[in-house]
């Protein structure tokens, strides 16, 4: 049996309990956090324990590598990465902004999969709105969906040409949300229409892609009562029927405060209301038992889901140079700050 989690851990290496719970509980895959970040073959020793320890080569194994202030890889190991919207800003200096989206992505994969890391929670499909919380800020791509459209799916592609699954987030939206949602719940008031128009416009046309994260946002014109992680409302009619998401819908943290109740009925409420699979992040040992005890088997078309995402990407990787690359986005960023 395969559980519908996936699981944060407490250090750097893998502790004999950890390893046990694991072994016992066999969650879908796991996710990687600075704390669990100290050079280049430690991490490659601790994303090869974790597959030995649930049996399963290719289990996902998950990091949030978006760029700019969200990057869990840090120097001098790795690059530094930009954030979602200077990508815009290339684009607004006459270069291509989707061919540096999609270089961004590709380089990043190049990192997480010398690394053994094959999920990213990246892109950040949110279009923001002036006025908003800035948890989201820079790290969209842009204020209008079409072009979040373009440079999101860009950065998704590169990913995916370096063997690396994208996670689109944080799906139906979190960009107009006047609060951050790592805090409290943020509730937004907009129209039904002005949501579709630009929130779950950008996930419409992104939804044919893998893997998704929810919004811990109440969204009172579909759900008033509920963040979209927990509604059955938001995520049948919403997220499945007017985006078209059928890929793998795995929850926001179930350790955020956006979230009301214990960790059990956290993750009770998110499967119950359609979720496939929770996150988990903190790895707290305590709260990881809670969450297992009441997250079930990874199975129907939520398995059918996982399985798909895992068989999107290439059998085979085209050529890519590393260096190159790197350095013809690097002189891309030269150009811009003297811009």
């Amino acid at each position: 049996m395969t559980l519908a989690a996936i699981f944060g851990l407490a250090g750097p290496v893998l502790s004999p309990e950890e390893a046990a719970f694991f072994r016992d509980v066999q969650p879908w895959g796991f996710i990687l956090f600075g704390r669990n970040i100290e050079n280049p073959d430690q991490v490659r020793a601790l994303t090869s324990a974790l597959r030995e320890t649930v049996g399963r080569a290719d289990a996902p194994i998950l990091i949030d590598q978006e760029g700019g202030r969200v990057q869990r890889l840090p120097p001098p190991y790795w690059p530094t990465y930009p954030p979602g919207e200077t990508y815009r800003r290339l684009g607004a200096a006459g270069l291509s902004a989707r061919d540096f989206a999609w270089l961004g992505g590709r380089l990043i994969a190049a990192d997480l999969a010398d690394l053994g890391i094959n999920v990213d929670c990246a892109p950040v499909a949110d279009v923001p709105v002036r006025g908003a919380h800035d948890v989201i800020g820079d790290r969209a791509f842009a204020e209008e969906a079409s072009e979040v459209v373009s440079l999101a799916r860009a950065m998704a592609e590169g990913l995916m040409a370096g063997g690396v699954l994208p996670i689109i987030k944080h799906i139906p939206g979190h960009g107009r949300a006047g609060a951050d949602s790592h805090k409290t719940a943020p509730v937004v008031d907009a129209a039904l229409s002005e949501l579709e128009a630009s929130d779950f416009a950008a996930f419409k046309g992104l939804a044919d892609l893998p893997i998704a994260m929810t919004a811990h946002v109440v969204f009172t014109a579909v759900d008033p009562d509920r963040p979209a992680t927990t509604s059955p409302a938001v995520i049948a009619d919403i997220i499945r029927k007017a985006i078209g998401f059928d890929g793998l819908l795995i929850s926001d943290d179930l350790s955020m405060e956006a979230l009301s109740g214990d960790l059990a009925g956290r993750a009770k409420a998110s499967l119950a209301a359609g979720c496939d699979v929770v996150l988990h992040c903190n790895g707290s040992m305590e709260e990881m038992r809670r969450v297992a005890s009441a997250s079930g088997a990874l199975s129907g078309h939520a398995a059918r889901r996982a399985g798909a995402a895992l068989a999107a990407l290439p059998a085979n990787l085209a050529p890519f140079d590393v260096g190159e690359g790197k350095a013809r986005l690097d002189r891309a960023l030269a150009d811009l700050a003297l811009s």
